[in-house]
């Protein structure tokens, strides 16, 4: 069976498939790329996405078969420690402008379609932060993560940017990290990630079951994604 992932899947992807009785082949990559290569021809049995639009569409297009949802997500922001203050919040720190911010990219990576999401529901706010940002990964020219980091640690630990917009599955393993804070954003500005399974052939449909299966939800919960 051949899987393409969304990339925010890799970490907790070999603790679903040790529970999965069929060998799979899985490549990840941001989701917005994956369906572009599906559409151009590439071959996949099933195609798991950090967001339901590009398994929606496939299905509307007559490429997949079925499309379910199995786990969702939300943002939160990884911020350097030391140029924290007292009081700081969400909000206090974005608005800074002496702090550069970074997010994946819109279009290519749902993860920066959220993001924008975000800036939109913060008003005013939010549109000066949209001016300040940059897409630094998820894009197709953007420099590749090395393997092992983590995006937000590898760009402010590295000095590119002082906040990181991702995604709250990585937090309490950022949380681990030297040098590197993580401050949640409210639910009324934070956007809901639908991840979303599409069923390409009929051979991923069995791995689409167990995606939605009891076992799976609690493993993904387990690894700080959502139901």
């Amino acid at each position: 069976m051949r899987v393409l992932a969304a990339g925010s899947l890799r970490r907790v992807w070999p603790q679903l498939m040790a529970h999965f009785p069929e060998p799979v082949e899985t490549r990840f990559g941001p989701a917005g790329l994956l369906r572009e290569r599906i559409e151009s021809g590439e071959a996949c049995d099933l195609f798991a996405s950090a967001n339901i639009a590009h398994p929606q569409a496939l299905l509307a297009a007559g490429r997949a078969q079925s499309v379910a949802a199995f786990a969702s997500n939300k943002l939160c922001l990884t911020v350097r420690s030391d140029v924290l203050r007292d009081g700081d919040d969400w909000r206090s720190v974005l608005t800074r402008d002496a702090l550069r911010i970074a997010t994946s990219t819109a279009g290519a990576d749902p993860s920066g379609d959220y993001t924008q999401t975000l800036f939109t529901r913060m008003g005013d706010d939010g549109e000066a932060v949209r001016k300040r940002a940059r897409a630094l990964v998820g894009g197709r020219d953007s420099l590749p993560v090395p393997t092992g980091r983590l995006a937000a640690e590898w760009i402010i630990l590295e000095g590119r940017a002082e906040i990181f917009i991702g995604y709250a599955s990585y937090a309490a393993r950022l949380r681990e990290i030297a040098g590197l804070s993580v401050i949640d954003i409210p639910d009324p500005f934070n956007p809901c990630a639908a991840y979303a399974c599409a069923v390409m052939r009929s051979q991923g449909q069995a791995l689409a079951d167990f995606l939605q299966s009891d076992k799976s939800k609690t493993i993904l919960q387990q690894a700080g994604f959502g139901a």
